[in-house]
C-alpha cells in the first residue's frame, strides 16, 4: 500500500472571486447531495462530443501510486499496458498537495489531474478543467452510484470528471488503551483531555469539517447542515473546538507513515485516520487498533480524474480515464494504494477476495455516512445563501489553530 500526503499548504491561498460564487436553494440533505441545488454556473468551457485517435502522448498530474509503471515494483505497472494498448505515452508530474496540482493545472502544461475534493470546485471554477462527457467513457456505466453527481465533482447536473477511489477518515483507537470503545468523535474533541498528548489530527485545513461535523450533531442551535458550508459564526465555533483539541494533540499527520509509527511506539491512541492505516498497524502485530464511523457521521475524500481545459491530448486523456476505472485496472490501483475503488466490478478482480468488504467498497449505506471532501466557498453549498466562508478563511483560520 503506498498511500501518500494529502495535506493541504497552510500558506496563503489564491482563490478566484468568480469560484466563490455559488447560488441555490436547500440541498437533499444526504452527505454531498446535488439533489435540489442550483449553482452559478462556472466559466464556460466546451466539453468533447467525439473521441478521435489518440495523440500518442499524455502529460498526467497525480497523486503518488496512481499511475505505477513497474519502477517502484515490477509487478506492479499498469502504466505500460495502457502504452501498448492506445500509443499514448504517459509522463506523471506527482502532486505533493492539492494547491501544488492547481498551480500546475494553471501552467497549462498537463493533460489531466487526479483531484481530491479540497481542490475540484477551484479548478472547476477558475475554468481549469473541462466538463466531462461521460457518454465517452463506457466504464463510467459500472462505477459506484453514490459517486456520481456529487457537489465537489459536478455541477448543476454536469460532471467535471470520473470518479477514480474513496475512503472514509476514521475515529482510530488502541483497543488496550482506550476504553470503553468509543462511538462519538468526543473522543478526539471534548473528551481529548483523558488522552492528552496522545490525540493525532489530520494537518490540513479540510479537517475544519471533523470539527464542523461533530459540532452540527452535538450544537445543534449552530445550525450547520453541511460542514464545509460554515458561516463565520459556524467557522469561529469549529476554530474554538480545534483551538481546545490543540492542547492535547500529540502530534498532526499528513504522511500516514508518521501515524503508524506513532501508534505502533505508542506516543498516539486515538485520532482520525484512513482504514489502509488500520491494516498497516495491525498487520506489523506491534498493537492492535480498532476503527469506528462515529455516531455523528464522518468525513472522506473521493478523487476524481479531470480534464484540462488546455489539454493538448484529450482523445488520450479519455482513453486513460476510461482504463484507469476498468475493472481490472481499478482493482490493481485500488489494493496497491489502499482505497475503495469506484468500478463496482473491481471487486470481482482484486487479488485479496475480502479486499471490498474491508474496504466497504460497494455500500451504499456506509459510503452514505461520509461528507465528501469539497471546497469551501463563499456561496454556501448547501444553499442557505452567499454568507459562508471561502477555503482562503479556512486556510487563515488553520494557521490560527496549529499556532
Amino acid at each position: 500500500m503506498r498511500r501518500m500526503s494529502r495535506i493541504a499548504t497552510t500558506g496563503a491561498v489564491a482563490v478566484l472571486a468568480t469560484a466563490m460564487l455559488l447560488s441555490g436553494c436547500s440541498s437533499g440533505g444526504t452527505p454531498n447531495s446535488t439533489s435540489g441545488t442550483t449553482r452559478a454556473e462556472p466559466p464556460k468551457e466546451s466539453m468533447q462530443t467525439t473521441l478521435g485517435a489518440g495523440e500518442g502522448q499524455l502529460n498526467l498530474i497525480a497523486w503518488a501510486g496512481y499511475t505505477e509503471d513497474g519502477s517502484n515494483d515490477p509487478s506492479v505497472d499498469w502504466v505500460h499496458p495502457f502504452e501498448a494498448q492506445t500509443g499514448c505515452q504517459v509522463h506523471t508530474t506527482y502532486g505533493s498537495t492539492s494547491d501544488d496540482m492547481i498551480q500546475l493545472m494553471r501552467t497549462g502544461q498537463y493533460d489531466g489531474v487526479s483531484a481530491s475534493g479540497d481542490a475540484t470546485l477551484r479548478l472547476i471554477y477558475g475554468g481549469d478543467v473541462a466538463p466531462v462527457n461521460t457518454k465517452l467513457v463506457p466504464n463510467y456505466d459500472t462505477i459506484s452510484s453514490f459517486l456520481k453527481d456529487g457537489s465537489w465533482n459536478s455541477v448543476n447536473g454536469q460532471s467535471y470528471g470520473i470518479p477514480h477511489g474513496w475512503g472514509a477518515n476514521l475515529l482510530m483507537y488502541n483497543s488496550a488503551v482506550v476504553s470503553p470503545a468509543p462511538t462519538s468523535w468526543s473522543a478526539v474533541f471534548t473528551d481529548s483531555g483523558e488522552y492528552k498528548g496522545k490525540v493525532t489530527a489530520y494537518d490540513s485545513p479540510i479537517y475544519i469539517a471533523d470539527a464542523a461535523l461533530y459540532l452540527k450533531a452535538t450544537q445543534p442551535s449552530l445550525g450547520i447542515t453541511d460542514p464545509y458550508s460554515l458561516t463565520t459564526e459556524q467557522l469561529a465555533a469549529a476554530v474554538t473546538l480545534l483551538k481546545q483539541q490543540n492542547a492535547n494533540v500529540g502530534e498532526y499527520w499528513s504522511d500516514f507513515t508518521k501515524e503508524v509509527q506513532a501508534f505502533e511506539s505508542g506516543t498516539s491512541v486515538v485520532g482520525t485516520t484512513w482504514q489502509v492505516i488500520a491494516n498497516l498497524i495491525n498487520s506489523d502485530a506491534k498493537v492492535k487498533v480498532e476503527t469506528v464511523v462515529p455516531t455523528e457521521g464522518v468525513t472522506g475524500w473521493s478523487d476524481t480524474w479531470m480534464v484540462s481545459t488546455k489539454a493538448k491530448h484529450p482523445n488520450c486523456m479519455y482513453e486513460w480515464m476510461n482504463y484507469i476505472t476498468s475493472p481490472t485496472v481499478n482493482a490493481q490501483v485500488a489494493e496497491w494504494y489502499g482505497e475503495s475503488p469506484s468500478q463496482t466490478l473491481a471487486c470481482e478482480e482484486t487479488t485479496d477476495p475480502n479486499f471490498c468488504t474491508t474496504y466497504h467498497a460497494t455500500d451504499a449505506a456506509y459510503a452514505a455516512k461520509i461528507y465528501y471532501w469539497t471546497t469551501p466557498t463563499a456561496q454556501c453549498l448547501d444553499g442557505k445563501g452567499d454568507n459562508c466562508t471561502s477555503y482562503s478563511d479556512w486556510v487563515n483560520a488553520w494557521q490560527q489553530i496549529r499556532g
